[in-house]
């Protein structure tokens, strides 16, 4: 069982490893404004993705989700790379891009003299600046440790993919060349596609027992 929402990049990355795994598993989609019982009462946390394999405890992290797919069934060699290259990606992308892209899209969430809607430009420099690893490893491959997706890419891209998304107008003028086309790729993945279909709302069962 899967609880997630669609555009969260952190849901993206578990469901994809879970599609790529062929693991079979019953998908509740949540509103993040109104979460369901049964999902906070699995992981009071309240954030997604949680996954509860059908044996085993509860997956509270999407990088925990993903390893725990491949390590079931990893067809595509995801996990090729016993070096650091993975981890190294995954660091910069989740405690240091991550930050920069929360500040730089909802800035008024951080700063009470922005509006609703304002970017913060400094942010988008600092986000840019970390983005240089990637452009720099995607001279060499068309995706970032080889020329087929691996671990680092899937768990990565859709952050970026949220970032592009912010300012399309500045994007679409490739301030970081590589990586534009690489997110394009990513985007452009069958895999990807399957994900991001739409889903209703997942809604608790109701009791038919009458109030006392």
């Amino acid at each position: 069982m899967l609880y997630s929402f669609r555009r969260c990049p952190y849901a993206m990355r578990a469901r994809m490893a879970l599609s790529v795994a062929d693991i079979e598993y019953e998908h509740r989609e949540v509103s993040l404004r109104n979460k369901p019982e049964p999902m906070l009462e699995a992981s009071p946390k309240g954030t997604v993705p949680v996954f509860i394999p059908r044996d085993g405890p509860v997956l509270e992290e999407s990088l925990a989700i993903m390893r725990h797919a491949l390590q079931h069934n990893d067809p595509e060699n995801w996990l090729f790379d016993k070096t650091d290259r993975t981890n190294d990606f995954i660091k910069v992308m989740d405690e240091d891009f991550k930050p920069h892209l929360d500040r730089y899209k909802y800035a008024s969430r951080y700063d009470e003299t922005a509006q609703r809607g304002d970017v913060d430009l400094t942010h988008r420099a600092a986000a840019v600046e970390l983005l240089q690893k990637w452009e720099r490893a995607l001279e060499k491959n068309e995706f970032l440790l080889r020329d087929t997706p691996s671990f680092a890419d899937i768990a990565t891209f859709p952050f970026i993919r949220q970032f592009a998304a912010t300012e399309k107008e500045w994007w679409a003028s490739k301030p970081l060349p590589n990586v534009s086309d690489w997110l394009e790729r990513c985007l452009n993945l069958g895999l990807f596609k399957k994900i991001m279909k739409k889903r209703p709302l997942w809604e608790p069962p109701q009791s038919d027992t009458p109030p006392a």
